[in-house]
């Protein structure tokens, strides 16, 4: 009996398509991608096994780091929020009395990123927008004598009154007390007693209580 031969056909893939599609992936997520802003501190936070993540949402962060520079930063979800940071730095200028023009206080809504003395803040928006992150600044002072984040957070309570709003503290692991001390008076001081601290979350120890009630969907598991 004859053996049939079967027809030979090309291996060859044509990859032209799956090229097309991974530009196409790439270029989405380039424009997509939202690039996380300059930090000015370096900070290593605690590490914490009980913390979730925060989420995207409307926010003041103070941070401070080791040597105890403190730091205020506003972070709004909607670009269209900047007449509320106009309102804040507007209510500082005024309370404080800075004599800060509109072209000066653009530039903190642009860069809402401040730690410097209320003293000096007039010189520092001299600085072009492009150069803030890299001017030197001494941070917010948060002593006993002179707490000048007290003046922040009441010009924050004020602006977002009716609105929700995260309050975060981004402390160093080596930062020392009198800094925290003086970020937690300024708060209190301005009757904000519900803030999130920032820590570095790490896994759930296995074994453990904490372990077994996240492994059973947040109940409690019977002994």
């Amino acid at each position: 009996m004859p053996s049939v031969k079967m027809p030979k056909k090309s291996t060859d893939t044509d990859m032209t398509p799956f090229v097309d599609v991974a530009f196409l992936i790439l270029s989405f997520f380039i424009m997509a991608t939202k690039f996380k802003p300059p930090q000015p501190l370096t900070i290593t936070t605690p590490r914490s096994v009980s913390a979730s993540k925060l989420a995207e949402k409307d926010g003041v962060t103070i941070q401070f780091d080791s040597s105890g520079k403190v730091y205020l930063s506003v972070n709004l979800t909607k670009q269209s929020d900047e007449d509320l940071k106009k309102d804040l730095i507007g209510r500082v200028n005024t309370d404080a009395k800075l004599g800060l023009t509109d072209a000066e206080m653009n530039k903190f809504v642009k860069n809402s990123i401040v730690g410097s003395p209320l003293n000096e803040l007039k010189p520092l928006y001299t600085h072009p927008i492009s150069e803030l992150d890299k001017v030197p600044q001494k941070g917010i002072p948060v002593d006993s004598t002179n707490n000048e984040l007290t003046r922040w957070m009441s010009a924050v309570s004020q602006t977002f009154a009716g609105r929700p709003i995260d309050i975060m503290i981004k402390g160093d692991n080596n930062a020392k007390y009198p800094e925290f001390k003086g970020v937690i008076e300024a708060l209190r001081a301005n009757q904000i007693f519900k803030y999130k601290l920032v820590t570095d979350p790490k896994g759930v120890p296995v074994g453990t209580d904490l372990y077994k009630i996240r492994e059973s969907g947040g109940k409690e598991t019977e002994s």
